[in-house]
């Protein structure tokens, strides 16, 4: 199915709606304010998008969310019948806390295109495309890291590998301390931290470690845009979140899960506002004369086009100042 590219534009002005109305809950540890303010947004901004859209990536169940749930239409419901995958703010706890790379996310792709991903660890190794069919997820870390050091024309000791900081990843944090990479810790966001490989002024050759699914499906549509790419693997905890991945139609839950398995083999149409500063955006900025800045990128696979996008909006009266 052939996605337009004035649909990307369309796109990014979702994602920057809800990257204002959720940036003014910076540092005011209240995280579920923040996402619910970032959610109204970008359900309200879905219905000027031309496309008859299903989420398949979103808040929750439909019992769990009360907007942009999983399998609710969005759009006008006139052009290309898609699918949805969406984080309105990804990184509830980096906002709460003001921290950085907190990110507003869409992933947009034909119909049946998208992993429908359950909610549960995935195993990821995402890289950029100079280890593109060089790498395997099933290898032992110190494997991974001579293969990718080799790629790279590079000593191991000079790779620098980025991973979220959790009690979860002490064994492999114990491996790239041993072969004596670099390491770069996140605090969160699981979406930034497996594109930032792709970007060569972010100074990342590897992310590993594991984090949400369907953060893994929203990152693998963005380095598919940008030539990366990134290999999972669902980590189902019990027989419920097993029988959850069949229930999802995923019928071998513990196999390697490739970047056609999650985002597909048609066009995608990625986009992602800062709503903090990050690796690659600038988070919003508000300014004393009822304007605001917000810095997005949009991506197209298709193409393998990468915009950034620097917007100043106009906000009289602030109506979305008001609940802060």
């Amino acid at each position: 199915m052939r996605l337009e590219r004035e649909l990307a534009l369309e796109i990014v002005r979702v994602t920057e709606l809800a990257a204002l109305a959720s940036a003014p809950w910076m540092g005011r540890g209240d995280k579920n304010s923040a996402d619910g303010a970032a959610t109204t947004a970008m359900r309200t901004m879905f219905d000027s998008v031309s496309i008859r859209g299903t989420v398949v990536i979103g808040e929750g169940e439909m019992d769990e969310a009360p907007m942009l749930y999983i399998g609710e239409e969005v759009g006008s419901l006139q052009g290309p019948e898609v699918d949805v995958a969406v984080d309105p703010l990804e990184g509830t706890e980096i906002v709460a806390k003001g921290l950085n790379n907190a990110l507003s996310v869409i992933a947009v792709a034909g119909k049946g295109q998208l992993l429908h991903a359950p909610d549960m660890y995935m195993e990821k190794l995402a890289y950029g495309p100079a280890l593109v069919g060089k790498l395997s997820i099933t290898d032992p870390m110190e494997t991974t890291l001579l293969k990718a050091a080799d790629a790279l024309g590079k000593k191991v000791a000079d790779l620098t590998v980025m991973i979220l900081d959790r009690t979860r990843h002490e064994s492999i944090i114990k491996v790239l301390r041993k072969v004596g990479v670099r390491i770069k810790f996140l605090s969160d966001g699981d979406v930034a931290g497996a594109m930032a490989p792709a970007f060569p002024e972010a100074g990342i050759d590897l992310y590993v470690g594991s984090g949400g699914a369907p953060e893994g499906v929203l990152a693998a549509a963005a380095l598919k845009c940008m030539g990366g790419e990134l290999q999972g693997r669902l980590m189902p905890a019990d027989a419920a979140e097993y029988g959850r991945c069949i229930q999802m139609g995923i019928e071998e839950p513990y196999r390697v899960l490739t970047m056609d398995d999650m985002v597909g083999t048609e066009d995608v149409i990625f986009a992602a506002t800062g709503v903090t500063p990050g690796e690659f955006l600038g988070g919003v900025r508000y300014f004393p004369d009822e304007r605001a800045e917000t810095h997005s990128i949009v991506m197209r696979a298709k193409t393998k086009t990468v915009r950034f996008i620097r917007s100043i909006h106009y906000l009289p009266n602030k109506p979305l100042l008001q609940q802060a």
